[in-house]
């Protein structure tokens, strides 16, 4: 996943984002849109290049299902959250950039989300809504940065993937290997997940373990069983805690200290 911001001086938001480069949500923008607004965007000597800035922070697929994963889960709009934070602070606190204004699109309930903002960043006005990659040109432009950074990540990550599976130039893989867009709707992504499934480990880094597609494939159909054996029954644990005195004089008492536990806290 990746989340972005872009800024920009308040009297140029509409002027020259939706007016001039009529920036869009950038779902509805051809991939040749997106990528040649970004090229303009870091272009020296561009009007975007000049007045604007943008930031992105990448979420790799590891890092969202260790924290969906974990004991006590970090779901993946609570990342989103903390992603979006950090950003701003990175821009407000570390860059010294004099915003006034911030426009997010929502993840979960925009009111809950706004007012938890407004916590963090009392001196910013924080408007946060549902779509608001369609009705704010700054929210417009901030995912078609995330957009073009999020392909070419894929394209390195894929490049990397191949490379390993069949050493050589990955330039002469069929298009047949290519991975899709990574929506359970895309039936590439769906072919890509079975042809490279290990039956046990599942895939690599690549893949977000905790995304419902990949769990149920590897969990209830492709995947191999196993069972962890474990033994529930602490009887004889307890039963060595709580023994006579030894040879040595030693009380159950003080072997339960010594093991860190009490009788008391074992009942």
């Amino acid at each position: 996943m990746v989340y972005s911001a872009f800024y920009l001086p308040l009297d140029l938001h509409h002027s020259l984002l939706a007016q001039k480069y009529s920036f869009d949500d950038s779902k509805v923008l051809t991939p040749a849109v997106r990528t040649n607004l970004m090229r303009l965007l870091c272009t020296p000597g561009t009007p975007l290049f000049e007045s604007c800035g943008w930031a992105t922070k990448i979420l790799s697929a590891r890092d969202i299902s260790s924290g969906m994963m974990r004991p006590g889960a970090y779901n993946l709009n609570e990342q989103a959250m903390d992603a979006t934070i950090e950003i701003i602070r990175g821009i407000v606190e570390d860059q010294k950039v004099d915003v006034r204004e911030v426009y997010i699109d929502t993840v979960g309930n925009p009111t809950a989300y706004q007012q938890k903002l407004e916590r963090i960043f009392p001196s910013l006005k924080i408007t946060v809504a549902k779509k608001a990659d369609s009705l704010y040109p700054c929210v417009s432009a901030a995912s078609v940065a995330a957009k073009v950074t999020r392909d070419i990540a894929l394209n390195l990550c894929h490049e990397n993937v191949l490379v390993a599976q069949q050493p050589g130039d990955p330039s002469l893989t069929s298009a047949t290997d290519t991975w899709g867009s990574g929506y359970p709707s895309d039936s590439k992504c769906i072919c890509w997940l079975r042809r490279n499934m290990q039956p046990i480990f599942g895939w690599g880094n690549e893949c977000r373990f905790s995304w419902g597609t990949a769990k149920e494939m590897l969990e209830l159909k492709e995947g191999c069983k196993v069972d962890w054996g474990a033994n529930e029954d602490n009887a004889q644990l307890r039963e060595f805690l709580l023994i006579s005195p030894d040879s040595t004089g030693r009380t159950g008492q003080e072997l339960g200290e010594w093991f860190g536990y009490k009788p008391a806290e074992i009942l």
